[in-house]
């Protein structure tokens, strides 16, 4: 680094090439033309920008004779259903090419000259006649009138009408596909797919569709320079679901659903995946407020600082955040549903470490990883943005978040400190590296004392245990009460957000006995995920329903090397099923 020899304070030498510095003078002499903005010597990143939704819009429409008008046809298509000797006869041999087509797919083909049936018979040991829902064949280019025109089918699952399930995860599996061929075939401006009556009359179907299609053109590039950025289908602009029969009641409405949770799961990724020099306690805080903003009235935004917090007792979650950069930032964000009928109200809290260097008890692996420790936060922050769009009726939803960072520095908690939680109970710090848990318990008071939640569930990236059980796909689930397993249940398989539940083994509790505090932060080498659950139900209401979802595993996708959006969906449906 070269330092010329001019007379500049250092203060101003500090703010060269970031944005808030003291001296626009020296701002303006820097040669930097900075991407994006973080932060600058003294001040900290105030705002995260967010990523936009894909401009392509969906619509629904009835049959046509016109398919010439689109860049891009896509035939959905069903695997007929075989008898079980067929079944036992493919198992001995290998299956005989086939190709099947009935309906507006059939005519379609033989407008073409075969050339659908011809496209399924030489892909046929991949695609089977769409058996597996969301495959797709290779891209068929016709050519006319001077105009290309691709054409691909997309596999919707066997045909099999007497398994209630059939249909199970074919609206998601078809939004994908169809994100994935509307991106790999460039220059597409329009598309149209065939869904036979069976999809296309499903208003669930639609919305899984929608959600998925969206969800699925998710790009961030808020922190690439101009040449580099990648926008997924970036020609795109249309797309009709042209459905046989009837279509659902309520359609567009479905799509537009669909869409505003998309919305959600981009909120989400985007949270997870903004570095810590942007996205710190300030800048959650006025992410939460533009949640808010856009609610149409529906969501109140409340901050609570260090004197709020400090006179609601929250000694457990300040104590982490003694040593972060920023101020602690309590979030708490309020939906009432627009006519105001409550039937019932929740709490939602999501865990909100902005960063995690594992405090004195510093990380030895997976540091760089560490941003995604508010991935609880961005869920349920995922799920407010979309709950303030969809506006559901009957429900009271209290969303909180205590946003600081796992830090070191001279204030900071070390082993053998002693914290106190908003319901009184002492804790003793055993590892600074258990922190999550000590800001949820004052999250979790919160909402039990404070906001008098009928139920609550939290989601956090919590444990390392629970990714050595379950894997990266699944949550783990844990609680006491029986009718919200059940509840959570349903709504992980609605969201196709997987999640198990885990056991509550009461005796592990002596595990977090402490000699000179009401408890210990962690317990011994094994059960870590059951203790760390066990840990969370101290400060909670013993009669109410209360679950802790650990998230640690499916937050982050470790191949694509980015954000997953998980549990926006799952807090979503869960939210918007307790007002029925």
């Amino acid at each position: 680094i070269e330092i010329s020899d001019r007379s500049v304070s250092q203060s101003s030498t500090n703010s060269i090439g970031y944005r808030g510095g003291s001296s626009s003078q020296v701002r303006n002499m820097s040669k930097m033309d900075q991407t994006f903005e973080t932060w600058s010597f003294d001040e900290p990143c105030k705002t995260m920008s967010w990523t936009e939704i894909s401009k392509a819009s969906l619509s629904v429409s009835g049959l046509s004779d016109n398919w010439d008008d689109s860049d891009l046809v896509v035939i959905g298509v069903f695997a007929p259903k075989k008898e079980e000797s067929e079944e036992d006869e493919d198992d001995k041999k290998e299956e005989e090419p086939t190709a099947e087509l009935s309906g507006e797919a059939k005519a379609y083909d033989e407008k073409m000259g075969g050339a659908l049936s011809n496209l399924m018979l030489e892909n046929f040991k991949a695609f089977k006649n769409g058996a597996s829902a969301g495959s797709v064949t290779p891209t068929l280019r016709v050519f006319k009138d001077g105009k290309s025109q691709r054409i691909a089918l997309v596999g919707l699952g066997t045909l099999d009408e007497e398994k209630d399930d059939f249909l199970d995860g074919v609206g998601s599996a078809v939004g994908k596909a169809l994100a994935t061929t509307c991106n790999s075939e460039k220059k597409v401006a329009s598309a149209k797919i065939l869904l036979p009556e069976a999809v296309g009359s499903s208003a669930s179907i639609l919305k899984d569709m929608s959600t998925s299609f969206y969800s699925n053109l998710y790009a961030d590039n808020r922190f690439r320079s101009e040449k580099s950025k990648e926008t997924p289908a970036e020609d795109l602009e249309s797309v009709t679901l042209v459905c046989e029969g009837s279509s659902a009641d309520g359609a567009d409405a479905a799509l537009e659903s669909g869409m505003k949770l998309a919305k959600g799961v981009h909120m989400a990724k985007d949270i997870v995946n903004a570095p810590h020099n942007v996205l710190n306690s300030l800048s959650l805080a006025e992410t939460a407020k533009r949640i808010a903003e856009e609610s149409d009235g529906t969501i109140k935004c409340e901050i609570l600082g260090v004197k709020e917090c400090e006179e609601l007792g929250m000694g457990a979650f300040l104590g982490v955040a003694r040593a972060s950069e920023t101020e602690p930032q309590f979030i708490h964000l309020t939906y009432t549903p627009p006519d105001g009928v409550v039937k019932k109200k929740v709490g939602i809290v999501g865990k909100g470490l902005l960063f995690d260097t594992g405090g004195y008890n510093i990380k030895t692996a997976m540091m760089e990883l560490m941003k995604f420790d508010c991935g609880g936060a961005a869920a349920v922050l995922g799920a407010a943005r979309a709950i303030g769009q969809l506006k559901p009726e009957g429900v009271e939803a209290h969303i909180c978040v205590a946003a600081c960072e796992n830090m070191i520095n001279g204030k900071g908690v070390v082993p053998s400190d002693i914290l106190t939680a908003a319901n009184g109970k002492t804790i003793e710090v055993l590892n600074t590296d258990a922190e999550g848990r000590l800001t949820l318990a004052d999250a979790i008071v919160y909402c039990d004392k404070e906001m008098g939640c009928s139920s609550i569930i939290e989601l956090s990236t919590l444990t390392g245990a629970c990714m050595v059980a379950l894997g990266s796909g699944i949550s783990g689930v844990f609680t006491e009460n029986d009718d919200l397993a059940k509840e959570l249940e349903d709504c992980a398989k609605a969201s196709e957000e997987k999640a198990w539940r885990m056991p509550m083994e009461k005796s592990y509790n002596d595990e977090l006995k402490s000699k000179i505090a009401d408890l210990k932060n962690i317990g011994g080498r094994y059960g870590g995920a059951i203790t760390a659950g066990l840990f969370l139900q101290n400060f909670v209401d013993k009669k109410k329903p209360f679950a802790h979802i650990d998230i640690a595993g499916p937050v982050w996708d470790h191949g694509k090397g980015m954000a997953t959006g998980y549990g926006a969906k799952l807090v979503t449906e869960w939210a918007v099923r307790q007002g029925k």
